[in-house]
């Protein structure tokens, strides 16, 4: 593969399939050098209401006073673990108390509505609906018949994700959750066109109006203006944070790994100084002269700036999201089946090294060329835990959240065979998940259809939650 070209020309895939968005589609609003005004970013509210009022504790259908202290006291605990919301809390037993909540917390508030009385959540409900405001329901056990409204509320057509529990870390996860959505409408994303992914995900418009985010394209010229202008300390100490972290360097130069290092430091000054929330280059294949941004995603990763390659913003909104909600880096990756073992493979040459979180420990890591342009520049090889359950999910068409399971069951000590950074995990039925791969998809891109993004842990219950809270179909895959 030669040093000018891009993953397109890789496939074979000529100008006339019309599959990548071009940069004349886009409106010409380019980052200019200089910084954007600064913007708010105050905490996330969110609207908690308990609906109704306690009941005894030895009779009816209702949370009792005991109860209801403990949740209050897990909402302070949350509120201030989490750090960046602010909980409007308060009691409503008709709609009017109901609307003067909503008009406290403000417009963008979504709710948490807490079972506390038989029948009173039915009762208070009503303006919550009526101003389609995203909504969880948490609901003790014998808290109330109020829970099995939840699901008929969301098949109306409402943003209502239900979660009847009697565990009260519950209540975190609904507000982590229930974050995303305001955090989506001040987010602002970088792009390095042509982007790519579904039409609607392409859309600068489409992404504002359903998401909120901002979607700013960025002239290449700028980051050569940036690169020419970057520390020198910073990419010293750049080079010797890489070099002296890895397990051992492989093909690359030290003239590699300074180039690498310079597009670290100047990614790293773009994101501050747009003020930028997450990252897509379209042309990353095309790098190579100046530098592959591999090493300097790793580093934007870490530090809780989502950055997807080859302009897939379908990738990249599903790692926003996601980092929102449960504040972890994502490994977006190609897919590729073994079905003698029940695995699916996912592999890429760029991938973050704090998987369990921003305050994690780092993955060990080799330094090697790109796989793709013969050992050429420097990326991180990223060695992940075997024995480590992860989901892999992706949001599509701006409406649809994939999603499945799988634990990792391999990971080669020096990677052949696709890009550098692997992981084999086993998965429910991997045949079955082949045969049915993409099937939601009306593309034929290659890179559409491959790329999922990876996160350690079981997520499956927090994506069925957001999908329920942002008004997406989930399809859970295999």
């Amino acid at each position: 593969m030669c040093e000018h070209c891009t993953r397109r020309e890789f496939f074979g895939m000529g100008a006339a399939t019309g599959l990548l968005l071009s940069r004349a589609t886009w409106p010409q609003a380019w980052a200019s050098q200089t910084p954007s005004p600064t913007r708010a970013r105050g905490k996330s509210r969110i609207c908690v209401i308990f609906t109704g009022t306690p009941v005894p504790a030895d009779r009816n259908w209702g949370a009792d006073a005991g109860q209801i202290s403990a949740i209050r006291a897990r909402l302070a605990e949350a509120e201030q673990k989490l750090g960046n919301i602010e909980l409007i809390i308060g009691e409503s037993v008709n709609a009017d108390q109901t609307a003067a909540l909503l008009e406290q917390a403000g417009p963008e508030a979504p709710v948490l509505a807490i079972n506390v009385e038989n029948f009173a959540l039915t009762r208070v409900v009503g303006p919550v609906l009526a101003a389609n405001r995203a909504m969880a329901v948490f609901s003790l056990p014998a808290s109330g018949h109020d829970w099995m409204y939840a699901p008929r509320w969301r098949r109306a057509g409402h943003r209502v994700a239900l979660l009847a529990s009697s565990d009260y870390d519950e209540l975190e996860r609904a507000l982590s959750l229930l974050r995303v959505v305001p955090m989506m409408r001040q987010s602002r994303i970088l792009l390095f066109p042509p982007a790519r992914g579904t039409e609607l995900a392409r859309s600068p418009e489409e992404v504002k109006k359903r998401l909120g985010a901002e979607v700013l394209a960025v002239d290449e010229d700028m980051i050569d203006a940036l690169v020419a202008g970057v520390d020198e300390d910073a990419v010293q100490a750049e080079i010797n944070a890489w070099t002296q972290g890895a397990k051992r360097i492989i093909e690359p130069t030290s003239e590699d790994i300074e180039k690498a290092a310079r597009i670290s430091v100047a990614l790293s000054d773009l994101i501050e100084q747009q003020q930028a929330d997450a990252l897509a280059i379209g042309t990353c294949m095309g790098w190579l002269p100046r530098g592959f941004p591999c090493m300097g995603y790793t580093r934007l990763h870490d530090r809780g700036i989502p950055a997807a390659c080859e302009g897939d913003m379908d990738s990249l909104l599903t790692m926003l999201m996601f980092r929102y909600a449960i504040d972890r880096p994502g490994f977006q990756g190609n897919a590729t089946f073994d079905t003698a073992r029940n695995a699916l493979w996912t592999a890429h040459c760029t991938a973050p090294l704090k998987m369990d979180g921003f305050d994690g420990e780092e993955a060990p890591y080799l330094l090697r060329g790109h796989s793709e342009v013969g050992g050429s520049g420097s990326v991180p090889e990223i060695h992940y835990r075997i024995g480590q359950e992860i989901t892999r999910t992706k949001l599509i068409n701006l409406d649809t959240l994939l999603a499945s399971k799988g634990t990792i069951i391999d990971v080669p000590e020096q990677s052949v065979h696709g890009c550098r950074t692997q992981i084999v995990t086993e998965v429910r039925d991997a045949a079955s998940m082949a045969a049915d791969w993409s099937h939601a998809l009306e593309t034929e891109d290659a890179m559409t259809l491959l790329h999922r993004v990876v996160y350690y842990g079981d997520h499956i219950q927090s994506a069925r939650h957001l999908a329920d809270l942002m008004g997406f179909k989930i399809i859970e895959e295999g």
